[in-house]
């Protein structure tokens, strides 16, 4: 969510909401969302999101253009996929176009589709953005940290595997269907990742950063019990814990731990200077084995929601 909203009367606008958008729509949201990114530094809208601008129709899935003057400057984007939590969104207004109303326009329309049962990422958590939550009535209920640690110094020993886990890199196909199982048992808690499908997967399979040797899976012997998927941000030199996962059931024994030492002495083998990854605040067992590895908070991504 990145606005600024300061109130000033706004100029005349409409919002638009669809289902799946054109081509010539999706490059224009993606040049929004580029100069966005430019002067905020950092995304207003998350890969999720970013990814779902593309290919066509995807269930529960809306997109809401708002124009003023004939020129797109701003988007949201609302999911409703969850079955229990209420709808989320993410917006975001041109930087050139702030300060006219567009972002509490956006925050309106996105109550109204949602039947009053919203949550709102604010990405960075800017004064900007909580204001915009303030006035919309929204309320803090999540904090997702970004954590950070230098590459450049690391020294981790040999990971150390559970007697009999193996591990080795991902097969695009034939790891497909084992992988989502894995990922959707070891994430049931957490509706974003737990819920990735298939397309999803294909998705991130088709972006130029994927890369199946830095994608690690442990098996136990052929059932798969853990994996490390890490990820390289060329242009900004970051290396990332993209997504960790335990199965249910062959947690504890160290088996993280090895896998995330494995990602990390990968990430570094890349020459890359700094590591990444997100953790929920309030997942305190995983932040403290974060900072022991070495990793500091860095930024923090805000969700707010309606009042249930």
């Amino acid at each position: 969510m990145t606005s600024d909203d300061t109130a000033r009367p706004g100029s005349s606008r409409s919002i638009e909401t669809h289902s799946a958008l054109s081509p010539e729509q999706t490059e224009a949201v993606l040049g929004l969302l580029a100069e966005a990114a430019r002067v905020d530094g950092q995304q207003a809208v998350s890969e999720q999101g970013r990814l779902q601008l593309r290919g066509g129709e995807r269930e529960g899935v809306s997109h809401l253009l708002l124009t003023a003057g004939g020129e797109l400057v701003g988007y949201a984007q609302l999911e409703d996929t969850d079955p229990v939590e209420a709808p989320a969104a993410e917006l975001v207004v041109h930087p050139s176009h702030r300060g006219h109303g567009h972002g509490r326009a956006l925050g309106s329309a996105l109550l109204a589709a949602s039947g009053k049962r919203l949550r709102v990422w604010a990405h960075g958590g800017h004064s900007a953005a909580r204001h915009l939550a303030q006035v919309l009535g929204l309320t803090l209920f999540r904090e997702l940290r970004q954590m950070r640690r230098s590459l450049t110094d690391l020294d981790l020993s040999e990971p150390v595997l559970p007697a009999g886990v193996t591990v080795r890199t991902f097969v695009p196909g034939a790891d497909d269907a084992a992988w989502l199982a894995v990922n959707a048992a070891a994430f049931a808690h957490h509706p974003e990742q737990g819920s990735l499908t298939q397309r999803d997967l294909d998705d991130r399979k088709a972006e130029p950063w994927f890369d199946p040797a830095g994608f690690f899976l442990a098996f136990r012997g052929d059932e798969l019990a853990g994996f490390h998927w890490t990820k390289v941000h060329a242009e900004e030199r970051l290396g990332e814990v993209y997504v960790l996962g335990v199965r249910p059931g062959a947690q504890g024994g160290g088996l993280g731990k090895a896998l995330t030492t494995v990602g990390l002495r990968h990430l570094a083998g890349q020459g890359v200077p700094t590591a990444m990854l997100y953790v929920d605040a309030d997942n305190k067992a995983a932040v403290a084995v974060y900072e022991r590895l070495g990793f500091v908070t860095y930024e923090t991504d805000l969700m707010y929601r309606t009042e249930t």
